[in-house]
């Protein structure tokens, strides 16, 4: 599958390279791709700079959100929350109608500190928003509830662990499930429509205590039933 996946952080780079070493031709989107390659320093969150981790997955494209997009069958949005639709409206509305779009973000509010809170909840959702100022495109939600790492290698936990998805297209949603279980993911729970990833985003309070509390990122949450 021709995948375009947007954003070139932590996130973005695990999901990109795993998709590719799957076999499928990955895009990666950003907003300036000559100005992403000529940064030396690690970014925020100390990730080494993108043309370090370009050299090592040559095989992966970079382009601009938009051009990336206009080529993919399926857009994965691997972008901070605070700027996911700014960077969707950067790519394009007519390069996502009908498409499949996998929503990864959180809407994570650090205006006030660690550790942050969301700017949306309760009554709506990041995902929402998405599916609202993008009608045409079809929105998935998932992976959000893992470190990037999980997201791509769930096994690397010694046991099985549940991934969620939401979205109100019932074929989108049986794409993104393929997708996961080539990942690896053994438990995908379909919520239900789109309205259900208020859940999944308002995990992330709990999330984080827990990655406090442990001392770690490296867990995920198994429903046992």
């Amino acid at each position: 599958m021709n995948i375009a996946v947007l954003g070139t952080g932590m996130v973005g780079r695990a999901v990109a390279g795993r998709l590719a070493e799957l076999g499928h031709t990955v895009t990666v989107g950003t907003r300036d791709p000559r100005s992403t390659l000529a940064r030396t320093e690690p970014d925020a969150m100390s990730t080494p700079a993108y043309a370090s981790w370009a050299g090592q997955h040559p095989g992966i494209g970079l382009a601009t959100y938009a051009d990336a997009a206009q080529g993919a069958e399926l857009v994965v949005n691997a972008t901070n929350g605070a700027v996911t639709l700014d960077v969707l409206r950067l790519a394009g509305e007519q390069h996502l109608d009908g498409k499949v779009l996998v929503d990864i973000a959180n809407p994570l509010d650090f205006s006030n500190g660690a550790p942050p809170t969301l700017f949306v909840k309760d009554t709506d959702s990041l995902g929402e928003q998405v599916q609202r100022t993008f009608p045409g495109a079809r929105v998935v939600k998932t992976l959000n509830t893992l470190n990037a790492d999980l997201m791509v290698r769930p096994d690397t936990l010694p046991e099985g662990s549940s991934v969620f998805v939401s979205g109100d297209d019932a074929d989108a949603k049986s794409v993104v499930t393929g997708l996961l279980k080539e990942l690896g993911h053994t438990d995908v729970i379909d919520l239900g429509d789109i309205t259900t990833a208020r859940g999944t985003e308002m995990l992330l309070p709990v999330w984080l205590r827990l990655w406090g509390a442990l001392g770690t990122s490296s867990f995920n949450v198994k429903i046992v039933r």
